[in-house]
């Protein structure tokens, strides 16, 4: 068979090896008890992307999708800021973005943690030497965790999170 008709016959799904769907289940279920210790309840997460590629949005929007589902782990994704205990920054701070991140921060009910994901927020990625782009958002809030990562996968930020719930429990 030839190299074309191979890549055009070939079984277009891809299967998931039990070592990998194992290693989500076992980290989610991990993820489920601290947050239950800790929050006694789900833990609530409000996304701010300051400025990116939306590479990281893209990941993070993935840990949604029936395969990582990861409401079930207790972890939601709250559209308003006032429901949240932990903001989740992406991109690289950006001159039209310090205000509203700030802001969003400020409406975070007390205790609230900042957890950053991807490189951005913290190098300023490709986007560092631009002019609209403010510092690393460890200049304007206190970063409790940082998932590095362009992007971070999925299970990556599943570990960013037991990292965290680590932190809370050990404070």
């Amino acid at each position: 068979m030839s190299f074309l008709s191979k890549l055009l016959f070939k079984n277009k799904t891809q299967e998931i090896t039990a070592a990998e769907s194992g290693s989500i289940l076992i980290k989610g279920e991990e993820l489920k008890r601290s947050v239950n210790e800790v929050f006694g309840r789900s833990l609530f997460v409000r996304l701010v992307d300051s400025g990116s590629c939306n590479a990281c949005e893209n990941e993070l929007a993935a840990l949604s999708n029936p395969y990582y589902d990861l409401e079930r782990f207790g972890i939601k994704f709250v559209a308003s800021p006032k429901h949240a205990d932990v903001l989740i920054i992406t991109g690289c701070v950006t001159r039209n973005m310090l205000n509203p991140m700030l802001k969003t921060y400020e409406n975070i009910p007390s205790p609230k943690f900042v957890i950053t994901a991807g490189d951005c927020p913290e190098s300023g990625g490709p986007f560092k030497d631009s002019y609209s782009v403010c510092g690393p958002v460890s200049k304007y809030l206190n970063v409790a965790v940082h998932i590095s990562g362009c992007p971070p996968e999925p299970e990556t930020i599943v570990s960013g999170f037991l990292k965290f719930m680590d932190m809370m429990k050990s404070s």
